[in-house]
């Protein structure tokens, strides 16, 4: 199985350029976050011509994130179940796929440390670990993935001193992040490759792309016997390039499901 998520930064934007890459690559499962749609306006039936059954959850002009499945999609759930309001944002979906739990996620930018949204990212990542203890194992078959708008370590920017003092990097949200990660996640990228220079994301300004200063933001966490699984990752940085692309690149892993035992 073949399992994608990519930020596409406007979907109506970048529809041709998904087309082309899913008619190119063909994953089993893609994410997608910040297709800035409502429900209504996206695309579903274009995906469907293409062999795949959709769910998405939007908000018209932000946000917005969408689980595309060639392999089967069932149990759908928007935003979080814990016993609290609704996240205002469409920035969560769950579905499971090909008996693998996956979700499709972008967590909150921060805007600037201290800012009313920071804290609101800190809460959504709270939020995201007590809807993964109230709901999930960490022996089943589960993948989250998305734009998660934090730099895990200072291996995952460029320059460490060029973010200091700025969202992405600080000590709060990395430990947020953590605590997502102690649930029982793996970030097999960053395990099959230990070191720095591997970005998903390049601001469009000063030509960062072309000079190698980027993020690695987006990536995909796997439970344990997922990640056992796993036999490649990749930052498609092809997909960066030419007209008018994202500022996100995909990533991918690929699971070796034939085999395997259920869980």
């Amino acid at each position: 199985m073949l399992v994608a998520t990519w930020n596409v930064n406007s979907l109506k934007a970048r529809m041709p350029r998904v087309e082309e890459w899913i008619d190119e690559v063909r994953p089993d499962v893609l994410c997608l976050q910040e297709t800035k749609m409502s429900d209504a306006q996206f695309p579903a039936l274009d995906f469907e011509r293409m062999g795949y059954t959709t769910a998405h959850h939007g908000q018209g002009r932000w946000n917005g994130v969408a689980i595309l499945s060639r392999v089967g999609l069932e149990g759908v759930v928007a935003g979080f179940d814990d016993g609290r309001e609704p996240d205002p944002d469409a920035r969560a979906i769950w579905a499971t796929c090909g008996g693998v739990r996956v979700a499709s996620l972008y967590i909150p930018n921060g805007r600037e440390v201290d800012h009313d949204h920071y804290r609101y990212k800190l809460d959504w990542l709270g939020r995201l670990r007590a809807h993964l203890d109230a709901h999930h194992r960490p022996d089943e078959r589960l993948v989250v993935m998305g734009d998660w708008n934090v730099a895990p370590t200072d291996l995952d920017v460029w320059s460490p001193a060029a973010f200091e003092g700025g969202t992405h990097v600080t000590p709060a949200e990395r430990a947020a992040l953590a605590d997502v990660v102690d649930f029982g996640l793996v970030d097999t990228l960053r395990r099959r490759y230990p070191e720095g220079g591997i970005y998903s994301f390049w601001d469009y300004r000063n030509g960062d792309f072309h000079q190698r200063r980027g993020m690695r933001i987006d990536y995909l966490l796997s439970t344990v016997p997922m990640a056992e699984l796993v036999t490649a990752d990749l930052v498609d940085r092809n997909a960066r390039k030419g007209t008018k692309p994202s500022d996100h690149a995909p990533v991918m892993a690929w699971f070796d499901l034939e085999g395997a035992s259920p869980s």
